[in-house]
């Protein structure tokens, strides 16, 4: 009780100095009560911070008292710059640091809001300052402080070897090469974990990324872009004397943490201090690889090179690769795991961020996509990509996982070893709206790109083209395509052709392209295996006899271009229904209030397809036997091919 009343005074008396700071006058920065009283030891997590700094407080501060607002930036600074400079050794310092972060985190965006303060952390210090103080910018000394923090002993990592924390050296002049988080990529040694540790490091990356993410409060002019994220190119330049340890100690953080756990439902019972840090780690590691250079690359005064992405590209040993790639993949699949005993295991949801970090690897690492190409872990990535592409096509919020999931499918497909992994059977058991279907993960991609194409939502359209170029990209080697593929397949040919939707865009011709494309290269290298196409390219003959035929003449083009309006071609279901996978669940659409589609609208492909299987029903399939049966009666008359129906070995096409 004690403990609570003297939790609510301190909350009491930060609301006080918040008020004090919002008040006309300007605090002077040496009351150093208003200062200490914002940093004080009783706020204990961040929620405290936000609660007690609400954003109508923040702006009001920043139109009303801008001096109040600069000032305490400075003192929040110099505060953890004074830590540095004594190692950070007592836990009312720690203390200390975790609330400056908390406070900076919850005011800098506010500051980037607004246009007058963008260039507050790169400007030269206040005028109030003495003469021969440190002229360096308050966000260098802010970014290069937090960097020195996140390798303090005791506080963010565990004292190397038998030696105290009085016997370690000063922070300034520590080798955080010799303190790296976790074992992994260019560190063989396994440091001990301990969970305070690791919230924070979760405080000080939070920090970290909030400045990082500076972009998403600027405008989308270019004028407002020119030179770049200065956050960004700090921490991965040179400048930042940690840049190594801390790309190493993220990687290896995200790469090496199993959510999984020995026992079962030990997620409920223990909390797991580490999946924040992963999860923190793995954002801020995508921010930094995703650095945009000013267009003017021969600016001999630009921003230096990217040390991440250098270091990222410079890997080149077996044993790392396979580190990575089993972090990701492990993670990956992880959400999709089906057990005997449901909720056993903790399930991480952070995957658009690691599909981010996979596709940055594959970009700037191509020995690292060899070797995830080299054997059949690539379909480890290939399947839970999947998985996420058809549980988000309804969906136009998540479109940007989307677009990265079919733009690292591209990626791959431009490889002949992808395509030759493809072959292997598909045996998982992670739940699909898809039809069930028993083939190889060639079959999959295919049915899974038709469900895309024929139910996704319009924003989509414009990767059309790239799902069709993957299947163009594989297809030579693809020995053999199940019944289901192998409809789907032409269903989208039967749609493509049709011509009101070949006449409604002048690309629209294109995938009709990649599509034959394809085929011909399955009939030209694979033929043997691939029955069930050719099958079914005989069952749907009409199909291509129509495009073959395409009328050309002015007339006829408009008058086909303007059926849609009339009357769609839709085509009656058959009997059979395609039955999805136990366990499935339907995409969902978009929440209420998400974006509509702004791109320009073309005709709803389920329109022009059968949206089931095109497996002849019972009820067809005994009225051909009858018909078979009775025309074999007759000597001399071949059997005739009824429209859309099977054609027997040896019957005459003619």
């Amino acid at each position: 009780l004690q403990s609570t009343m003297g939790n609510s005074d301190s909350k009491i008396s930060f609301q006080r100095a918040v008020e004090q700071l919002g008040s006309p006058g300007p605090v002077e920065a040496g009351d150093v009560a208003v200062w200490d009283q914002l940093c004080q030891e009783s706020l204990t997590s961040i929620q405290d911070v936000f609660s007690l700094l609400p954003a109508e407080e923040i702006r009001k501060l920043r139109e009303d008292s801008p001096t109040n607002l600069s000032t305490l930036c400075y003192k929040i600074v110099e505060k953890l710059t004074k830590s540095v400079e004594s190692s950070c050794r007592t836990s009312a310092e720690q203390q200390t640091v975790l609330n400056s972060c908390r406070l900076l985190t919850r005011l800098i965006p506010y500051i980037f809001e607004d246009p007058d303060w963008r260039s507050f952390f790169w400007s030269k210090p206040e005028p109030g300052m003495k003469e021969g103080a440190d002229q360096t910018p308050l966000g260098k000394s802010m970014m290069l402080a937090i960097c020195d923090l996140l390798f303090c002993p005791e506080f963010t990592v565990s004292s190397a070897g038998n030696r105290s924390r009085d016997e370690v050296d000063e922070l300034i002049n520590l080798d955080s090469c010799e303190y790296i988080w976790e074992k992994g990529v260019g560190f063989a040694q396994t440091p001990s974990q301990t969970p305070q540790h690791h919230h924070n490091r979760v405080e000080l990356l939070r920090l970290i990324l909030t400045c990082c993410s500076e972009s998403i409060y600027l405008p989308p002019t270019n004028e407002a872009h020119i030179g770049g994220n200065k956050w960004v190119h700090l921490f991965t330049s040179p400048e930042n004397r940690h840049a190594l340890p801390l790309f190493t100690s993220l990687i290896n953080t995200v790469c090496g943490y199993d959510p999984a756990g020995v026992l079962p439902y030990n997620h409920l019972i223990w909390a797991d201090s580490k999946e924040n840090l992963v999860e923190m780690a793995l954002q801020v590691l995508v921010v930094t690889l995703d650095q945009d250079l000013p267009m003017d690359g021969d600016n001999p005064d630009g921003p230096p090179d990217n040390l991440f992405l250098n270091y990222l590209s410079r890997i080149h040993r077996e044993e790392d690769f396979q580190f990575m790639l089993s972090g990701i993949t492990r993670l990956l699949m992880n959400p999709l795991v089906q057990t005997y005993l449901p909720g056993s295991q903790r399930k991480v949801h952070f995957h658009q961020e690691l599909l981010i970090f996979f596709w940055k690897l594959c970009e700037h690492n191509r020995k690292f996509m060899f070797h995830v190409l080299k054997s059949s872990d690539v379909l480890e990535i290939i399947v839970p990509i999947l998985h996420h592409l058809n549980d988000a096509r309804a969906d136009h919020s998540r479109v940007g996982l989307m677009h990265i999931g079919v733009f690292i499918l591209l990626l791959l497909s431009g490889e002949r070893n992808f395509g030759v992994r493809l072959n292997k059977p598909y045996t998982a058991t992670v739940p699909m709206d898809i039809p069930v279907f028993s083939g190889s993960h060639a079959d999959l991609l295919i049915i899974v790109f038709h469900k895309i194409i024929t139910t996704g939502h319009q924003r989509l359209q414009p990767l059309f083209d790239c799902l069709l170029t993957i299947l163009c990209n594989i297809s030579p080697y693809l020995k053999s395509m199940s019944m289901t593929a192998a409809c789907k397949l032409i269903h989208l040919v039967e749609a493509f052709s049709t011509p009101w939707f070949l006449m409604s865009n002048q690309t629209n011709h294109n995938l009709v392209f990649f599509l034959l494309e394809m085929l011909n290269n399955i009939i030209q290298y694979q033929f043997d295996g691939n029955y069930n196409l050719v099958y079914t390219m005989i069952r749907k003959r009409t199909v291509f006899h129509q495009l073959a035929n395409l009328p050309t003449d002015c007339s006829t083009m408009q008058k086909n271009a303007s059926k849609k309006s009339k009357k769609p071609l839709t085509r009656k279901s058959s009997q059979i229904e395609d039955e999805s996978m136990e366990g499935s669940q339907p995409a969902r659409p978009a929440e209420p209030g998400t974006l509509k589609a702004s791109l320009m609208k073309l005709p709803r492909i389920e329109n022009l397809t059968e949206d089931v299987s095109a497996h002849p029903s019972k009820k067809l399939m005994d009225q051909l036997t009858q018909s078979l049966a009775s025309n074999s009666l007759e000597s001399g008359k071949p059997i005739a091919a009824v429209a859309g129906s099977p054609v027997q070995p040896g019957a005459d096409i003619g």
